[in-house]
């Protein structure tokens, strides 16, 4: 498997093949790439909506009405779609919760080292939470790491995807009743296989030259 490969032909899907879905096993390692992706201080500061039934994809594509009409087919015909939610507020007890959880999965081989990472995560979240005021700038940047993160997983997969930001997050929000428990929505991103007639699969990839993105030290 090249990485350069699967970067230069993987894409933004505009039109899916309904007929197609994801494999049981191929859902299973999109849902290990959700949970396994990278945060700041491993706060894993998110929640996710998943959808794989009509009936559920119908109640992600309310946000894609009116407006944002044109994203409502690629969420009906994915095979799979994800609601990315951030949390609204990093608590002491929720940066306690992750730092026992570490300590569960054997993170600390000393009761000492527990203490130090807490402290740690402490004070980077008090960054945000009081220096910077921040929190919901800070976890919304984690998500879209994780978004990154399942982009680039779902083409080492074989998998294509589209990140959908037109979508009426107001209304999934209150869809999900999301503000009652400590979360936002954020983005969408549809999973599926692209359909034969889709006219973003046979353009070229077109990105700024390395002399233009990289300053060599």
């Amino acid at each position: 498997m090249n990485l350069n490969d699967i970067l230069n032909t993987r894409y933004a899907t505009k039109k899916f093949d309904p007929t197609k879905r994801l494999t049981d096993e191929q859902f299973e390692q999109v849902k290990a790439l959700l949970r396994l992706s990278p945060s700041s201080v491993n706060s894993q500061p998110w929640h996710f909506v998943l959808a794989n039934s009509a009936e559920g994809k119908a109640r992600l594509a309310k946000g894609a009405e009116g407006a944002y009409a044109a994203n409502h087919p690629k969420i009906m015909d994915a095979s799979h779609v994800v609601l990315f939610c951030a949390k609204t507020d990093i608590s002491d007890a929720y940066l306690q919760k992750v730092t026992d959880q570490e300590d569960a999965d054997g993170r600390f081989p000393k009761p000492e080292a527990k203490e130090m990472a807490l402290k740690v995560r402490g004070f980077y979240a008090d960054l945000h939470r009081k220096e910077w005021d921040d929190v919901a700038c800070w976890t919304e940047k984690q998500v879209y790491l994780n978004i990154g993160n399942l982009l680039l997983g779902a083409g080492m997969l074989g998998i294509d995807a589209v990140p959908i930001e037109g979508v009426d997050l107001a209304v999934l929000n209150q869809e999900f009743d999301l503000p009652s428990q400590g979360l936002t929505a954020v983005a969408v991103v549809a999973l599926g296989f692209h359909a034969e007639d889709d006219f973003n699969a046979q353009l070229p990839k077109s990105r700024f030259s390395e002399d233009e993105l990289f300053t060599l030290l």
